[in-house]
């Protein structure tokens, strides 16, 4: 039994007891987090799929880590201008375990 969720702008497939790394959520380590927005669904009953979103259909998951990437250097650089520029980035991210999915009664949108 699986599903496919949206978060952050991007898809995850998932399924009971894995853990996903997303996108930063709001909350602290131990909260709950429902994604409802899904968009695919497979069990013993078949596959299910929205259109776009399945309704009814809920990602029940806990935040397991809140944390930050290593940084990412980038430069900008113009030649024979003087111009030189080096910053970082630490993306954001948050480790989420899936607790359950509640995939009775998703039909399509």
């Amino acid at each position: 039994m699986y599903a496919v969720i949206r978060t952050g702008g991007k898809q995850h497939r998932v399924s009971e007891g894995e853990i996903v790394r997303v996108d930063r959520l709001q909350g602290e380590v131990g909260e709950e987090v429902v994604f409802d927005d899904v968009l695919f669904a497979y069990d013993d009953e078949g596959y299910r799929h929205g259109a776009p979103t399945l309704s009814g259909v809920k990602v029940i998951g806990e935040i397991a880590v809140q944390g930050r990437a290593p940084k990412v250097r980038g430069i900008k650089f113009k030649k024979r201008k003087r111009y030189s520029r080096i910053f970082g980035h630490k993306q954001p991210y948050t480790w989420v375990r899936i607790k359950s999915l509640q995939l009775a009664g998703g039909t399509g949108k």
